[in-house]
């Protein structure tokens, strides 16, 4: 578990402001759950293997609990409560906090922030697309470029299509996901000895490896895999050309490739699917996420199409410290108050008071101390400005205002300066 300190939490709210506006923006509304669910949620949804990931109770009431690590079952539980009351198609968002019990590594940690966005009720494919539109539009807005990171782009059914021309049983098609799931990790001869402990040999590695080495959409237009041409796999091949063109509409096709290793390894993804990785893929991915056309009747809800993706927190400050771009989080105030007499704070507090109300963020000492050590006191925290008040005040109802950016300072009435505290000083 992870202590924010005040320059980490500026950092987490940068980041979740952005989140936030990136979600409202593209029409999606916020939902939140418990931070505890019913164990038996995610056991339903993963197996009970997923226990092991998990931090687990039993409450006093015999109830067996675990800490959420994610919210699409609690999205699944909600919308089924309310299924015939929503309009359609429901766009919901989340910024919630999950854990998981496993080992902390680089880009992952046993409690972390994620950010979900889910598109429930269509099976319209502008759906997938606006999802992975939003992820793009949020790695814009982070300072992630397309020449920084790629959302790489598959389908499910694509590679269902190809197992079945390849005489692949139905049964085993889970357990060959499972293993292309981890081509972006494993060497060949690995992902062979895998395939082979997993599948054996109904379908030789031999005859699936072509899939692995289309990793972008050139690679998918020249290959003379003669797999591709089968008609079902056509049929799927022109439902991702179709993806493409709608994310070349949407302006984000240069975030955006194919590349057939990326398959997820849940078990529920039924259509396209995708995970953004940085170009060197130096980390794990930054987000992912895909179709999902039977989760809510999984939990015994209706049956209802959904799409969504999410992306973490950590990961992605971390590829940000790596690329030298952490955002400068100011936690500066507007104007920091200096009385040159003590006889005149409680002059000072009334100022303080009426700025604070007017939605300027001000500071001053505590103790009464000389004017250099409080204007010391106020670069120490980053005030962009000082009013003293001193003689000035007495005499003439004014402050003098210093700008401690350019040293620049100015006499102004006090009625003047509480019009426009932050006016340029000339």
């Amino acid at each position: 578990m992870r202590d924010f300190y005040p320059d980490q939490m500026a950092l987490r709210n940068w980041l979740t402001d952005i989140w936030r506006s990136v979600s409202r923006r593209h029409g999606f509304h916020e939902y939140d759950s418990p931070i505890l669910e019913y164990l038996d949620l995610y056991q339903a949804k993963s197996g009970d293997e997923i226990v092991e990931q998990l931090f687990h109770l039993t409450d006093r009431g015999g109830r067996e609990l675990a800490l959420r690590p994610e919210t699409t079952p609690a999205l699944a539980r909600m919308i089924s409560a309310r299924a015939n009351a929503l309009a359609r198609p429901i766009k919901w968002f989340s910024i919630a906090r999950c854990c998981r019990a496993e080992r902390p590594q680089r880009g992952r940690t046993r409690e972390f922030f994620q950010w979900n966005l889910d598109v429930v009720g269509t099976d319209d494919l502008l759906a997938d697309a606006e999802c992975i539109l939003a992820a793009a539009d949020c790695l814009r807005q982070i300072g992630l470029h397309a020449q920084d990171v790629v959302i790489k782009i598959s389908d499910r059914r694509l590679i269902a299509a190809i197992f079945e021309h390849l005489a692949l049983p139905a049964d085993r098609h889970q357990a060959a996901f499972a293993v292309l799931d981890k081509a972006t990790r494993l060497s060949p001869d690995a992902l062979a000895e895998m395939w082979s402990d997993s599948i054996g040999q109904v379908v030789p590695f031999a005859q699936v490896e072509p899939l692995l080495h289309i990793r972008t959409r050139a690679d998918l237009q020249s290959t003379n895999w003669s797999v591709l041409k089968d008609p079902a796999v056509a049929r799927h091949l022109e439902q991702v050309d179709r993806l493409f063109a709608l994310l070349d509409r949407f302006g984000v096709a240069d975030y955006c490739d194919f590349d057939a290793r990326i398959v997820r390894s849940f078990a529920y993804y039924t259509g396209p699917v995708y995970e953004a990785f940085d170009r060197a893929e130096s980390l794990r991915a930054l987000l992912g996420g895909g179709r999902y056309d039977n989760l809510l009747a999984l939990f015994g809800g209706p049956r209802m199409s959904g799409t969504g993706m999410g992306m973490g927190d950590v990961v992605i400050l971390e590829l940000l410290s790596d690329l030298k771009r952490l955002p400068a989080t100011d936690q500066g105030v507007d104007i920091f108050l200096v009385d040159a007499d003590p006889e005149l704070f409680d002059r000072l507090l009334q100022l303080a008071g009426e700025l604070r109300r007017s939605g300027f963020g001000c500071q001053f000492s505590y103790k009464r101390q000389s004017v250099s050590k409080q204007l010391a006191a106020a670069s120490a925290r980053g005030a962009r400005r000082c009013a003293i008040l001193g003689q000035e005040t007495r005499l003439q109802n004014a402050v003098t205002v210093k700008d401690l950016t350019t040293g620049r300072q100015k006499q102004m009435p006090l009625a003047e300066f509480l019009t426009d505290p932050m006016k340029p000083l000339d």
